[in-house]
């Protein structure tokens, strides 16, 4: 069983990880997972071209947590129809500037399969990049 030391004197099994992991609230899962996508980017990084390198980069820059979670809370308040017209429009505001980044990352994939030779779907594959499901 794979095991992270924190420190010389501590040791945890990857699922302890996990667990404590999931204990998180939504914000800040967000927050760890773009910090963890972050730092594979930089391992990846010195073995690639610059190019390469930086398009991994921006490919997981992605939306700040606050901007998701805020999105998140305004979209329930739509679902229960407990949405004030100032919500509404910053909910407005705040979907253009998660779909504008997401289509800036689409743009960074298509570049990056582009001079790796491969499909979209592969790369996605490759870097753990799973297709947004929609309700």
């Amino acid at each position: 069983m794979s095991k992270v030391q924190l420190t010389s004197q501590i040791e945890l099994d990857f699922d302890e990880i996990l667990k404590g992991v999931a204990r998180l609230e939504t914000s800040e899962l967000e927050r760890f997972t773009e910090k963890v996508m972050a730092l594979r980017a930089q391992r990846r990084a010195p073995s690639l071209p610059q190019n390469e390198a930086e398009l991994l980069q921006k490919i997981n820059h992605g939306v700040p947590a606050e901007v998701r979670s805020q999105y998140e809370l305004l979209h329930q308040k739509l679902l229960d129809e407990t949405l004030t017209p100032d919500e509404q429009q910053t909910l407005i505001d705040l979907s253009d500037q998660i779909e504008l980044a997401d289509a800036e990352r689409i743009r960074y994939l298509i570049d990056l399969a582009q001079l790796w030779g491969i499909s979209v779907d592969a790369l996605m594959a490759r870097l753990g990049i799973r297709q947004p499901t929609y309700a």
